[in-house]
């Protein structure tokens, strides 16, 4: 029988805490039946959720605490007053004791990298984390990172997060050298930040066996799907995340307001109906969501804060398939190919 994997969720995070994690919970649970859940937070709002499903009763253990850090709680704050005590910091301490493989929140990003890095540290030979997207394009989907952990990057830690989300990209889409490339003004050599153009040269050289590195992508490349995984530092890749999603909302909003403009319109979405659902359901955020901490030693994802269900569920999905893939020991391998990182 194959060994559960446990997923400790911060039930009080987010918008909507237990009223969304709950049933985001039960929809994981019908996908994956070997998942064991521990639930963090207030014991009197979660358990009476968690009743109304005996099969998710019977897979969770609830772990009462008071404490809750809000959506603008600056990180300094969060861990001051919830070190030790908040549901967030419980949930991420739940995999450093080994208690849980992996944890979930779509609680406060700035509070939760924050209790990730004091709780768990850092891998060896990484220095800084990153945050890792799933990002739908015309040919699926590729994985985009940093957007937003860390702001600026030098060479070595462009080479840090391309193994990583290689590590990443080999379990999600089950390739044995996924395709990287390093985001850029342009794909010609000579174009570039020197940092960026140093870690073009470190991985080129390296040769790593993991990992195909294709060069440089422009912006434009991520939509298409050029490459598997997509490298960036965090103040770029956030402004690329915030954009696309905005741009998403406003092709919907064009679409909408010309569909209902005229009587011929609305009979033409009538017989184009099945193809406008199968394009929201392509844009839709909830299908991609989790954000994965990377560099950090130990799992935790980050769910959008406003999500609903399905959206929580696919949260807890992206952090069963990096506990029980093994993750952290596919990254930890793949670094052994880098000298340069072993030796930072």
């Amino acid at each position: 029988m194959p060994k559960p994997v446990r997923i400790s969720l911060d039930a009080m995070g987010g918008d909507h805490g237990p009223s969304v994690v709950v049933p985001g919970a039960a929809l994981a649970l019908e996908r994956h039946p070997d998942i064991r859940f521990l639930m963090v937070g207030n014991e009197s709002l979660i358990a009476p959720l968690v009743e109304r499903n005996p099969k998710l009763k019977d897979v969770t253990e609830i772990r009462h605490t008071d404490l809750a850090i809000a959506m603008d709680e600056k990180p300094a704050q969060a861990i001051r007053m919830g070190r030790g005590k908040s549901s967030m910091w419980k949930a991420v301490q739940a995999v450093r004791d080994g208690e849980a493989d992996a944890a979930v929140s779509a609680g406060n990003t700035g509070a939760l990298m924050a209790t990730a890095k004091i709780c768990l540290k850092m891998m060896a030979h990484i220095d800084r984390p990153a945050i890792a997207a799933m990002w739908p394009t015309m040919r699926g989907e590729s994985i985009v990172l940093d957007v937003g952990a860390t702001i600026g990057a030098d060479a070595q830690h462009f080479v840090d997060m391309a193994v990583m989300g290689a590590a990443m990209a080999r379990i999600v889409f089950d390739l044995d050298r996924p395709s990287v490339g390093l985001l850029n003004v342009g794909t010609e050599e000579i174009k570039g930040l020197e940092t960026v153009k140093e870690a073009s040269r470190i991985l080129r050289d390296t040769k790593f066996p993991n990992l195909d590195y294709r060069g440089f992508v422009e912006g434009d490349d991520i939509g298409k799907g050029t490459v598997d995984v997509v490298v960036t530092e965090g103040f770029t890749g956030n402004i690329a995340l915030k954009t696309a999603e905005g741009t998403a909302k406003q092709i919907g909003e064009y679409l909408r307001s010309a569909m209902s403009r005229t009587l011929m319109a609305k009979i033409g979405y009538l017989f184009a109906k099945q193809a406008f659902t199968a394009l929201r359901d392509k844009m839709d955020p909830r299908k991609v969501n989790g954000g994965v901490f990377l560099g950090l030693d130990g799992v935790v994802v980050k769910s959008h804060g406003g999500t609903d269900a399905l959206g929580f569920a696919s949260a807890i999905d992206v952090a069963y398939d990096m506990a029980h893939f093994e993750l952290i020991k596919t990254i930890r391998t793949m670094l052994e190919h880098d000298p340069a990182g072993q030796s930072a």
